[in-house]
């Protein structure tokens, strides 16, 4: 056995619950990429006692926060079988000095979007691409008994956009990657046009880096890429749209499997039929 590190002081441990032989804890900590406290949810699988195991980050979608995922996705059970850690960070910064546009719920809190704003007054705390990529691996790395070196990221709805861009833009840090009714074009739906113009301005052309139906043209992924989406999914036609996906990784020659589920909507039951399958797609990959 193993001695499993400690949490530093950076961390600020507010609650932990044993789950299927491991551990679910929720953490708060002073994020330098946003400029405020943030917070995630770690799942620890028993194995971790033994050494270190491989991470498997989970992005949510709009108005989601970390507890989402950790308290209705069923993903734990599947995670201890397999020895995965599961990290799900919030969706957005948090707190009274960050800006916020209260009457919408598709912007601002709870919709970061996984971009680096560059537009004022998005730009002082909206860095959720920085954070999720470079800042709370980091963490990770530094206060889990976690293998960094076999990583993968799946997501949901706005959070398969930011799993996909993620992999997509980093393919030598994610071994893994797969999403549930991702947006895969935001550049094309009313959800994508409205937080890509307003975290990065005017010019369309910076948003194709957040873009995964315009980067995987360019950004190859080496592995095999895995979405599923229900075909009952009220924002399938106007705000989904995962033919145009389909169709750019057909040009780019990538690898996907695009699973269409006949009379499955958006919501968490619909990630839960399916987490099974998405943790064992990761596993093949991250377990040597």
């Amino acid at each position: 056995m193993v001695d499993v590190p400690a949490p530093t002081t950076a961390l600020q441990l507010q609650s932990q619950t044993h789950c299927f032989g491991g551990s679910v804890e929720f953490y708060r900590h002073a994020s330098p990429s946003c400029h405020c406290d943030m917070t995630f949810s770690v799942f620890i699988p028993p194995q971790a006692k033994q050494g270190k195991v491989p991470v498997l980050y989970y992005l949510s979608g709009l108005t989601c926060t970390a507890e989402n995922f950790t308290t209705k996705a069923g993903a734990q059970r599947y995670a201890a079988h397999h020895g995965l850690m599961l990290v799900a960070p919030d969706t957005s910064p948090r707190g009274e000095d960050v800006p916020d546009e209260v009457e919408s719920w598709d912007f601002g809190k709870g919709a970061g979007f996984y971009v680096d704003a560059t537009e004022a007054p998005w730009n002082s705390h909206y860095q959720m691409y920085s954070y999720v990529t470079e800042e709370l691996p980091q963490l990770i790395a530094e206060n889990f008994p976690a293998d960094t070196s076999r990583q993968g990221i799946m997501g949901h709805s706005m959070g398969g956009h930011g799993a996909l861009i993620c992999a997509l833009r980093n393919p030598e840090r994610y071994r893994s990657v797969s999403a549930l009714a991702p947006i895969v074009a935001p550049m094309q739906c009313p959800w994508g046009e409205k937080a890509l113009a307003n975290y990065l301005g005017g010019d369309r052309q910076s948003w194709k880096a957040y873009d995964a139906s315009q980067l995987v043209k360019s950004a190859h992924f080496g592995g095999h890429i895995l979405i599923d989406q229900g075909d009952a999914d009220s924002f399938l036609q106007d705000q989904l749209k995962p033919e145009l996906f389909e169709a750019a990784c057909q040009e780019a020659q990538q690898l996907l499997t695009l699973r269409l589920q006949p009379g499955y909507d958006h919501s968490y039951y619909f990630i839960a039929s399916f987490m099974e399958d998405h943790i064992q797609h990761h596993a093949m990959a991250l377990i040597d």
